[in-house]
């Protein structure tokens, strides 16, 4: 595993993204994870900016949608134009053909457009009249959802947000996050001199390294532990599908080749857990009523479920 090439990646999109090492290495953790990540927080923290970086860090194609109720499913995949010079069809391709995707605000379009993604998150193919074409290696989803401002909305269903590896929140910078993104963005925009540190190949082929990064027994038994453990809660309805099992080992094994290591350790699974399992969690009545959120419970579950001695 190229562990030096990660570290050259988060580094250099913090050159443009300042103050926030955890949601670049989490966004990190996403693409090598060969999964796609939900950014939810309010307006006018980066989340644009964040993917962009993304893109420009890794050479790769980057493609912008923004989500608004009368788009439709051929605006993502693309569509079949009648050609009268050649008395043919030809295929126009849409946004989604491209390596880095920001699916901006994603709630604000119907629910038939927002399923037209679920294919090209899955199966990393596009159908359009019968004919499926690949898409680019890496493709990576970023979707943006905004947690205030909610009339005209429509909440991503259960199905299709099981589909995202992680969930992610920015949140506010601190003071001294805010003085230095003034002071960098002042006289210039670091975004327009930020240059590559790696090829998309290089991305595809960290995601195949990823997959030999060790996972021992015990560490396995923790992350079913605390998966079966969301389903057994009082507080919940649904707990979290064997996708979620799978998407803790994908994750775990993505961090711990960020931080430079060959195997996983249970703090990674505490640490990545409230990322990857809370978003597919469905909470009892009684609990959405009170505002609790599924967070807390995740920590309630971490706290309780036996961690095993750490091996490599």
């Amino acid at each position: 595993m190229d562990f030096i090439l990660c570290k050259k990646i988060i580094e250099n999109i913090s050159r443009v993204f300042v103050g926030k090492s955890r949601p670049i290495e989490l966004l990190l953790v996403g693409l090598l994870g060969e999964g796609h990540v939900l950014l939810e927080d309010v307006p006018g923290v980066g989340k644009t900016l964040l993917a962009k970086s993304l893109a420009r860090s890794i050479s790769g194609s980057f493609t912008r949608v923004q989500f608004t109720p009368d788009l439709l499913p051929a605006d993502i995949t693309g569509f079949n134009v009648y050609d009268q010079k050649t008395g043919q069809f030809k295929f126009q391709a849409g946004p989604v053909i491209t390596n880095i995707l920001l699916a901006d605000e994603i709630n604000r379009t119907v629910p038939r457009t927002q399923a037209s993604l679920l294919e090209s998150m899955e199966e990393r193919q596009v159908t359009v009249d019968g004919e499926t074409l690949s898409l680019p290696e890496p493709f990576f989803v970023m979707a943006t959802q905004n947690p205030i401002e909610l009339e005209g909305t429509f909440p991503l269903p259960e199905a299709q947000l099981d589909r995202f590896l992680l969930k992610i929140h920015l949140g506010y910078p601190d003071k001294v996050e805010e003085v230095s993104i003034l002071e960098r963005f002042q006289e210039e925009d670091p975004l327009a001199e930020l240059t590559a540190v790696a090829t998309p190949g290089q991305i595809t082929d960290l995601q195949h390294a990823r997959k030999r990064i060790r996972i021992s027994p015990e560490v396995r038994q923790y992350i079913a532990d605390v998966v079966r453990a969301t389903r057994n809660h009082e507080a919940l309805r649904f707990g979290a599908s064997p996708r979620g099992s799978m998407g803790l080992m994908r994750t775990g094994q993505a961090l711990a080749a960020l931080r430079g290591r060959e195997y996983v350790l249970p703090d990674d699974i505490k640490y990545l857990a409230p990322h990857v399992l809370a978003h597919r969690l469905i909470l009892k009545t009684e609990e959405r009523l009170r505002s609790q959120k599924p967070e807390h419970f995740i920590q309630e579950i971490i706290a309780q479920v036996p961690v095993p001695t750490p091996t490599a």
